[in-house]
């Protein structure tokens, strides 16, 4: 079971339930992925409903890969993922919300 105040979130992945988190690791990597932008850059675009897809993307892959994964984003590609693109998008606000608060969101 997902643990909010360790800011983990669930995703089924492929049948197999994942841990999902933002690490500082995967933190870091997840801004190497924005390409000259940070994670406020990020945040700003979820809080004003101006998120891509990739965006989506690249949150839940860094997520997966805080939780343990040791996969890359095009693994995705063909992965049955419970829920679809509107779980994602719960699961990537729900890992930013988690990140950067104190309290279990």
């Amino acid at each position: 079971m997902a643990n909010p105040w360790a800011g983990e979130v669930r995703l089924t992945l492929d049948g197999k339930a994942r841990e999902l988190r933002l690490t500082l690791g995967a933190l870091a990597e997840l801004e190497g992925e924005l390409t000259g932008e940070t994670v406020l850059d990020l945040i700003e675009r979820f809080e004003a409903g101006r998120f891509s897809t990739r965006d989506v993307l690249t949150l839940i892959v860094a997520g997966l890969r805080g939780g343990g994964w040791r996969g890359v984003a095009g693994d995705l590609v063909s992965a049955d993922i419970e829920g679809g693109l509107l779980e994602c998008t719960k699961v990537a606000a729900q890992l930013l919300a988690r990140a950067f608060t104190t309290q279990g969101t």
